[in-house]
């Protein structure tokens, strides 16, 4: 490991962060044979939690390391990896202990394979096939974008076919799932995620700095602060107008944004690393260009599907998942876009967007009910950062050039 960190993990080493939550909703009531233990290490949190066949959280466990990477402005891969290695053995017995369960007792360990951090999904992968070929257990690989999407159905009654975003500071996607295992892609980012452009930005902007924002994450920062700015004060070239699909870009959104504050430093006179007086209202464009660009996508998914038959014309569903799924400007708007089409808006609770252990043991639940992917020879088995998720329909999304309101009819659904 590289000095840098070494550094930070001697710094933290005191002040980790640690969340665990033992359910208690499966007392007095009948224990389902079947039981699943997730395990989620694909970025930077630490996450395991065992679930049974009736959806009932018996146990979890998180190490969260957001801490650690709020002090270097970005997670450092080895830093990640090294904390997975210390947390994960404890986070798994935490998990286990909370349930009153045994190893014995479970039926198959789930764990997120792909996609996700290289040095981060090895060391859960290894952890992992030690542990079912210790205790000789059944080992179902998971798509960590599969878990995020079918989270839902363990919070709610929810039958297949359904339209999913997802969005993150790792992952932006649109797709449909169909079934357990059988999604079509309608689009994703083509560079860098949502929630990623906006620690960024908030990096540029030094929101940490800012009296009310040093101890957020820097979309959280963002979204406070964008509640008393003006978002009329500043307006971005949205991303990719000119293309009629369902792909997200934020980098080019990303570079307006850093010249815009170059130039309100250069207004203002002062440097690199001060806080701009304008920098509410700074924070409420950015968000507000995020929030319409994702608007404009999901909608032209929405009228894809009903064109194409891919969903009912009638009570269909939008699901909205992912850390970004819990910024509440955005989530207005994409609950106004949902309420002009006739979309039931489907949202799992704020910790069950973030990434963790129960998603995972659930999407183990759902393959194992599902006999899919359930494996009883770990040999051969590889985690992969990059994975798309079931089969790319974009072109023909883009084919079909379907139009969307312009942004002044968008701005209103967002306002």
């Amino acid at each position: 490991m590289n000095s840098i960190a070494k550094s930070v993990l001697q710094s933290v080493k005191h002040g980790r962060a640690a969340w665990l939550r033992s359910s208690s909703a499966h007392s007095g009531k009948q224990r389902f044979r079947r039981l699943v233990l997730g395990i989620e290490t694909s970025c930077d949190d630490t996450g395991a939690a065992v679930v049974d066949e009736a959806g009932c959280v018996l146990g979890e466990a998180l190490r969260c390391q957001k801490e650690v990477h709020l002090q270097t402005g970005g997670i450092i891969p080895v830093v990640a990896q090294q904390l997975h290695r210390e947390n994960i053995e404890q986070v798994v017995e935490e998990a286990l202990c909370a349930s009153g369960v045994s190893m014995a007792e479970v039926t198959a360990v789930a764990t997120t394979v792909k996609p996700g951090l290289a040095l981060s999904l090895g060391v859960g992968l290894q952890y992992s096939l030690s542990l079912v070929n210790r205790h000789h257990k059944p080992f179902i690989p998971i798509h960590h974008m599969e878990a995020h999407a079918l989270t839902i159905r363990l919070t709610h009654h929810l039958d297949f076919p359904f339209l999913v975003l997802l969005i993150s500071g790792g992952h932006c996607l649109l797709a449909v799932a169909r079934g357990v295992s059988d999604f079509l892609l309608l689009g994703q980012s083509i560079d860098i995620a949502p929630g990623d452009m906006l620690d960024k930005v908030a990096r540029r902007l030094s929101l940490r700095k800012h009296p009310e924002c040093h101890s957020m994450a820097g979309g959280k920062a963002i979204e406070h602060l964008a509640q008393t700015g003006n978002q009329e004060l500043l307006t971005f070239r949205l991303p990719m107008q000119q293309y009629r699909n369902c792909d997200f870009s934020f980098s080019g959104l990303q570079n307006l944004v850093n010249n815009a504050i170059g130039q309100k430093e250069k207004e203002e006179g002062i440097q690199e690393g001060e806080i701009l007086s304008c920098v509410k209202d700074v924070a409420a464009a950015v968000q507000h260009a995020v929030a319409v660009h994702i608007i404009q996508r999901t909608y032209r998914a929405m009228l894809f599907c009903i064109k194409n038959s891919i969903l009912p014309s009638k009570n269909a569903t939008l699901v909205v998942s992912g850390g970004v799924a819990s910024n509440q400007y955005i989530r207005k708007a994409l609950q106004n876009l949902a309420d002009a089409n006739d979309f039931a808006l489907l949202c799992p609770p704020p910790r069950l967007c973030t990434d963790n252990g129960v998603m995972i043991a659930w999407n183990g639940i759902e393959r194992l009910r599902a006999g899919l992917g359930v494996l009883h020879s770990t040999a051969g088995i590889r985690y992969e950062p990059r994975a798309p998720l079931g089969i790319d329909i974009s072109k023909r999304v883009e084919e079909d050039s379907i139009k969307v309101p312009r942004l002044k009819k968008i701005r209103w659904l967002a306002s």
